[in-house]
């Protein structure tokens, strides 16, 4: 929005040419967010606690997390009002990509917020089913595919791009639109698997969509990515201001989330910015990337599926209790040194995924 109104002042002052910049507008959009977090965020905290919107805390789990029962749940909501805003304010609104991510990451805000306000209604930490749950999900991802699938303009947009690899490419057809949608769904609920502990799911997810940005700008800019020998799509780089209005809202919303927290994500902010991560990662090329990157996501899904496998098949438990950070935990690690060793975990793999776009 604010781009077309600096291009109608620069006709008075050359100056404002300069909010034309994709990374001025990037820096600008993630301090809009970040200062938009930190002043939603004490009056949310407010409200959500006179409503009495607290989390319900499972009994089968740590007993130190009892004592967190009734912190105010659904924070998330701050993240997705900041993002949307910020996104709004610096972006170019004609550009496809920005508009398609944005609206798939409220989507899935929106299933989560439905399943946030059925645990507090309902007094159970239920939720939604996980049918109605996965069919919502479903939907939204399979939409967004198909949109994205529409939008491409040329083969290498749906093709697999191997990281650490040069002009190694897998064209996958149709089956880019089932690929797109098992990494936007599948993103959506490792980032919410991953939110157990006071700040461990929202600072991966910074560092993530940090770097996510940095791939946006250069697939997204001709001469960069002819330089760096990834595949060149035009608009992409947009996706820059998307990403940092990302890290400035969650940045927000962990000076509140940070242990001991005061406000919990809840499924609102957890289901979004997952799916958030997998739509930006899809369209600037880069899902295995994710898959690295996001290794700390990926390691607590996998935890859940050995868990209930094994269960099921064997009748006997892999870890102490899932998702991974339960079960470190239970052998007596404090939360705040899980919670750091993961962050730690995910700077290494961050950087090992922004190696990809020089080493091939």
């Amino acid at each position: 929005m604010l781009l077309y109104v600096t291009g109608f002042l620069e006709q008075f002052h050359s100056g404002f040419n300069v909010f034309q910049y994709l990374t001025l507008r990037a820096i600008l959009g993630t301090i809009t967010a970040l200062v938009l977090s930190l002043i939603i965020g004490p009056a949310m905290i407010r409200k959500l606690t006179s409503f009495k919107i607290g989390q319900q805390i499972r009994d089968d789990g740590p007993q130190s997390h009892l004592s967190k029962a009734g912190t105010p749940t659904m924070g998330g909501s701050m993240i997705l009002i900041s993002i949307a805003i910020s996104t709004l304010l610096w972006s170019d609104l004609h550009n496809h990509q920005m508009w398609v991510v944005l609206i798939v990451t409220l989507l899935f805000g929106l299933i989560g917020g439905v399943d946030d306000y059925r645990k507090l209604i309902y007094g159970n930490s239920k939720g939604l089913s996980a049918k109605a749950k996965y069919f919502w999900q479903t939907v939204f991802g399979l939409s967004a595919a198909i949109v994205i699938y529409r939008l491409a303009d040329t083969p290498i947009e749906t093709s697999l791009i191997m990281p650490f690899l040069k002009d190694v490419a897998l064209d996958m057809g149709w089956f880019f639109i089932v690929f797109t949608y098992f990494v936007i769904v599948g993103s959506s609920n490792a980032v919410n698997l991953t939110d157990g502990l006071d700040g461990l799911a929202i600072m991966p997810t910074v560092m993530v969509a940090g770097a996510l940005g940095v791939f946006a700008y250069a697939t997204g800019h001709s001469t960069f990515a002819n330089y760096l020998g990834i595949p060149y799509v035009a608009g992409v780089g947009e996706l820059i201001i998307f990403c940092g209005a990302l890290v400035g809202a969650g940045l927000g919303f962990l000076w509140f989330n940070t242990y001991p927290a005061q406000v919990f994500m809840g499924d609102v902010g957890a289901l979004a910015l997952g799916a958030a991560l997998g739509v930006v990662a899809v369209m600037v090329r880069q899902e295995i990337v994710l898959l690295i990157m996001g290794g700390v996501f990926v390691m607590e899904t996998v935890s859940v599926i050995l868990q209930v496998g094994s269960f099921k098949l064997t009748g006997k438990r892999i870890f102490r209790m899932a998702p991974l950070h339960h079960h470190f935990e239970l052998k007596g690690w404090p939360e705040p040194r899980v919670i750091v060793r993961f962050w730690i975990v995910t700077v290494v793999l961050v950087l090992i995924g922004l190696a990809s776009l020089k080493v091939r």
